[in-house]
C-alpha cells in the first residue's frame, strides 16, 4: 500500500510502514513543507496514497466539503502520546481494517472508528 504522511505525523510512522513493505512519503521531506491541506490531499489522491495525519482539519475537507481522496487516517492522540503508541494503533488498524482504508478513519487509543463516506463515492477517477 502507498501512504502519505502529513507534516503532523511522526517520521517513525513512515519507517514502520516501509519496514512492513509499504511505500511511505512525507510532506516536509519528500514534498515541500507547509503545503495547504487541500494540496496535501490532492497529492495523496493523485498518487493513490492513504493520508495519515494528526490534523483534524482533513475531516472537514473530506466529510463536510466532500473533497476526493484515497483514504484518510486521523490520529487524535493526546499531545504526550509517543510515535510508538501511534505505530501500535496503526499496526492494529492494518490487521483489522485493511479493506476499509479507502475511507475516512479515526484511530485513537480507544480503537478505530470508520466513517461511512467511502473514498470511492467521492473520488473522481
Amino acid at each position: 500500500m502507498k501512504f502519505l504522511l502529513d507534516e503532523s505525523a511522526e517520521a517513525w510512522i513512515a519507517v514502520f510502514l516501509i519496514a512492513q513493505g509499504h511505500a511511505a512519503a512525507r510532506i516536509g521531506h519528500d514534498y515541500p513543507p507547509r503545503l495547504p491541506d487541500e494540496a496535501v490531499l490532492a497529492i495523496a489522491r493523485a498518487e493513490g496514497r492513504i493520508l495519515l495525519t494528526n490534523d483534524r482539519d482533513f475531516g472537514e475537507l473530506v466529510l463536510r466539503q466532500r473533497l476526493p481522496h484515497r483514504g484518510v487516517v486521523y490520529f487524535p492522540f493526546p499531545l504526550d502520546a509517543t510515535a510508538q503508541q501511534k505505530i501500535a494503533a496503526l499496526a492494529r488498524l492494518l490487521a483489522t481494517h485493511r479493506d476499509e482504508l479507502d475511507r475516512s478513519l479515526v484511530v485513537s487509543p480507544r480503537g478505530v472508528r470508520v466513517r461511512l463516506l467511502s473514498a470511492l463515492l467521492t473520488c473522481r477517477r
